[in-house]
Order: C-alpha cells, then structure tokens, then sequence
C-alpha cells in the first residue's frame, strides 16, 4: 500500500426500519464525529454559509496516538441533499490531506448509511512519518486505514443508536 495510489477505506450499516431522511438529518452535521470514539475533537464552522453546502468551509481538530493534535480547514465539495456530503481535508493551501463523505441510501428494509475516506493526495502529517520510514510505509499506511475504519464504524454505530433507540 502506498500513500501515492490514495487508499481509501469504508464502512456502511443497515439500519432497519429507519428512513434515509431521519439518518441524513443525523449525518448531515460536521460535529457527528466528536460523539463517537475517534480523533476529532472538535468542529466548527468557518464564516457563512454555515450548512452543508458546496464551498462551506469548517474546522476539525483531530488528536491521535503517535500524531499528536492538529487543525484541519475542511471545504465540502459535493453534496446530493439527502443523500450524499463529501469534504475534504487539509491545510489552507495545496492539495487535501484526505477526502471524507457519508452517504445514505435507501433499502428494502430501511437505510444504509456509508462512511468513507481517502488518504491524499497532499502531503500531512502521515506523509511526515513516512518520509522518516519510508521502509514502513505500507505497515503506516495499513495502520492508519485501521484507525480510521474503527472510528468510522464508532461514527455509525453512535447513528444507529440515536436512531434505534
């Protein structure tokens, strides 16, 4: 695995019994991820609009083991209301660190609601780490993916019980 090739990672849950709008109106909300258990601490947006539409722009603050803390300035790229919001992350200039987005689609038997993200393909904070390794970058890369797909499942699973409970 390779920073470059911009591995992605994704998880996705059936929520039985639950319509698309009741898990969009959930997920439609840049703090969701501070209630689960994973790296972002915080979020806030930054100036107007303060919603989730294309060109708003907010601010996460991540913590993680071996990372330390950081700022990430995020702008939402692509939103299919009700269905679909992706944003991406990194600093104020250059190329996104990473590119995130939920998705919520419709089933048989209620809501599939899907958490993913791609590394890259600018430089962070990660690419540090492997610059200093660089003979472990796939075991970095592997890791991080791992860390991710945990909190992304932490994510869904905290929606699953706002919305079955």
């Amino acid at each position: 695995m390779r920073y470059r090739d911009a591995p992605t990672v994704e998880v996705s849950e059936l929520i039985e019994g639950c319509t698309v709008e009741r898990v969009w109106d959930i997920v439609a909300d840049i703090a969701l991820p501070t209630q689960a258990d994973g790296e972002l601490v915080s979020a806030e947006w930054v100036g107007e609009p303060a919603e989730i539409v294309v060109g708003a722009r907010f601010r996460g603050t991540n913590s993680a083991e071996g990372l330390g803390t950081w700022t990430a300035e995020c702008e939402i790229v692509e939103v299919e209301p009700g269905r679909r919001w992706v944003w991406t992350a990194g600093g104020p200039q250059g190329e996104p660190w990473s590119t995130w987005a939920f998705e919520v689609d419709a089933s048989s038997k209620g809501a599939i609601v899907r958490q993913w993200a791609r590394l890259g393909p600018g430089p962070s904070r990660l690419s540090q780490a492997i610059e200093a390794n660089p003979h472990l970058e796939g075991r970095i890369i592997a890791r991080r993916m791992d860390d991710w797909r945990r909190g992304m499942q932490a994510n869904l699973d905290w929606v699953r019980g706002q919305l079955v409970n």
